[in-house]
């Protein structure tokens, strides 16, 4: 690079590290980057680049998915229905190895496939497993570090907020990113879930036998408890795969069954709706204010040529794929102990993107693994927001929640190291609905 590509590169990144670090908000920092940058280094106006990139980026029906995907997983954290799935899976997992931590991750991997969100998988969960393990004995590690693993699961298994956000930045399918993350997020599971059987073998008293005994009749009587999360995974995530309804419309199916479950089992009243919907709206304008400003700082430094400049400079290394994406690995890891998943991935898309597909890779693919670095966010300290949720219901302190934690972001690092290695994980059902 130039030494004005490099100048421009230091004020930019200055003024971002300023910015963040005098506590504003990470939105209104990418738009004041974004304009001071434009200002400094561009004899174009700011003001008319930044109010038409706002306009292109929320002028998008895609978008319109993202909150009602968020409203529906704010009614099902209402409505009763995990206690109803921890009541289906319990006659199930009770005699496996590992016992009912692995409810944990079955749980989560169930929630994360109509809630779409890691944190509201992790506190829905949590709130039911933490204290029933706790009356039984288990294990406190592995109860509370699987839990922040599986709680990730739900920004990988679709249909997820950030693969929503990822989609309409990077310009790729909604739909088929949500088909992407089918397989890597059910290997992530599988993953844990062999842990936490080797685990169980190796010292059964992390699970303490249950007094309870359950027939064949009852386990298969409790699979009633299972079929509003089946019901409701079928219709988001089936109609769209079916081809009859957009992610937008499956959206809008979630968050009708989601409501109608919820006052059949009478746990939402109009005033707990009321409720849901202002949460909903807080939290789509915080996301909604981060992806505008991205999109502003993405225009910026793509008019100022600083994504190419960085793009041919690490091009000019000659680095194998495969070290790209490992130095890519060690820098997303670095910035998930500062920021929040949303952050990670807006901030870093535009330099990001075009390295990894002028290195051949897919968009698709990187998507997945985008997502796995920010899953890995979630639970590294200071800031990884699936730790604050654990800590809020269980009291412990960051630092020993996030040690529970570490074998379970080894496990994810080892996942993302095999989507590495075999990408077809995350291409193939994307390739073969396309008929690819």
């Amino acid at each position: 690079m130039d030494a004005h590509t490099i100048t421009m590169c230091l004020v930019v990144f200055g003024i971002l590290a300023l910015t963040l670090s005098s506590g504003i908000h990470i939105g209104f920092s990418l738009f004041i980057v974004g304009y001071c940058s434009m200002a400094i280094f561009s004899p174009l106006p700011p003001g008319g680049n930044l109010s038409s990139s706002i306009w292109s980026t929320v002028n998008k029906w895609e978008l319109v998915a993202l909150p009602l995907f968020i409203l529906m997983g704010e009614i099902l954290f209402h409505s009763g229905i995990s206690e109803s799935l921890f009541k289906g899976l319990v006659p199930w997992l009770y005699r496996l190895p590992g016992g009912l931590l692995l409810m944990n991750i079955v749980a989560c991997t169930f929630f994360a496939a109509v809630s779409g969100s890691s944190a509201a998988t992790t506190a829905t969960v949590g709130r039911i497993t933490l204290a029933e393990f706790e009356k039984l004995g288990y294990d406190e590690r592995l109860t509370i570090g699987s839990l922040a693993g599986a709680g990730t699961l739900g920004f990988l298994i679709p249909p997820s907020l950030i693969m929503i956000v990822y989609a309409i930045l990077a310009e790729v399918s909604i739909g088929k990113m949500f088909i992407a993350g089918i397989l890597p997020g059910f290997l992530l599971a599988g993953i844990y879930i062999a842990y936490i059987i080797y685990r169980g073998i190796r010292n059964p008293s992390i699970a303490p036998a249950m007094q309870e005994s359950y027939s064949w009749a009852e386990r298969f009587k409790a699979i009633k408890d299972l079929l509003p999360v089946i019901i409701l995974i079928l219709m988001v995530l089936g109609s769209i795969y079916a081809g009859v309804a957009t992610p937008t419309e499956a959206a809008a199916l979630g968050v009708l069954g989601a409501t109608l479950f919820a006052f059949i089992n009478r746990r939402l009243n109009l005033g707990g709706l009321l409720t849901c919907l202002v949460a909903a709206v807080k939290t789509t304008c915080m996301i909604c204010l981060i992806v505008m400003g991205a999109s502003y700082l993405s225009r910026v430094m793509g008019f100022l040529g600083i994504p190419s400049a960085i793009t041919k400079a690490i091009v000019s290394l000659n680095l194998s794929p495969y070290l790209l994406m490992l130095m890519l690995g060690v820098v997303y890891i670095i910035l998930g102990c500062i920021l929040d998943g949303f952050s990670i991935v807006v901030m870093t898309l535009p330099i990001a993107l075009p390295m990894v597909t002028a290195a051949g890779f897919d968009p698709l693919w990187f998507g997945i693994y985008l997502i796995l670095m920010v899953e890995l966010s979630q639970i590294t300290p200071p800031v990884g927001f699936n730790l604050f949720v654990i800590q809020g219901l269980t009291g412990k302190s960051i630092g020993d929640i996030a040690i529970y934690a570490l074998p379970f972001f080894i496990l994810m690092l080892a996942t993302t190291a095999i989507i590495t290695i075999f990408p077809q994980i995350a291409l193939y059902l994307p390739q073969l609905m396309s008929g690819g």
